[in-house]
């Protein structure tokens, strides 16, 4: 398991927001997540993330969002809905996911993303595949 602060990538942080149920890592137009063990992720929690992304990265860039799901903790997924209705916008999702239990949380959610939803066996292969996207995304824009 791969955590942000071992990354030599670590060294492009803008700034880090710790929560009760996780910490976020934000980059340029790159949010990563390491969710705390044992929460159940809500749309209550979503909503202070996007507030924090919105406040750091800017609600006119595009963002990928990057859930490093080192602890074992559950998100749920028909809060996927909410998040739509409130017009939000994520232009790329991935997940790191180091075992079954992530990937089965992976799978419902997948049932209520309408985005693309990427899931990647490493950290640092999810962060070189965000990169590309964003710029990419850049470079239609």
């Amino acid at each position: 398991m791969q955590q942000v602060r071992e990354l030599d990538f670590f060294k492009n942080i803008r700034e880090i927001r710790e929560f009760e149920f996780g910490l976020f890592y934000f980059f340029d137009s790159l949010v990563i997540s390491e969710i705390h063990e044992g929460v159940v992720f809500n749309w209550n929690m979503a909503q202070k993330a996007i507030d924090a992304a919105y406040e750091v990265i800017g609600k006119d860039k595009p963002i990928a969002y990057i859930s490093n799901r080192v602890n074992s903790y559950s998100v749920v997924p028909s809060d996927w809905i909410k998040f739509y209705t409130n017009r939000h916008q994520l232009n790329f999702y991935s997940v790191v996911a180091y075992n079954k239990g992530g990937l089965a949380s992976l799978i419902l959610e997948r049932m209520f993303f309408r985005g693309s939803l990427r899931q990647f066996p490493d950290l640092e292969s999810a962060i070189k595949w965000s990169l590309a996207k964003i710029e990419e995304e850049r470079e239609l824009a």
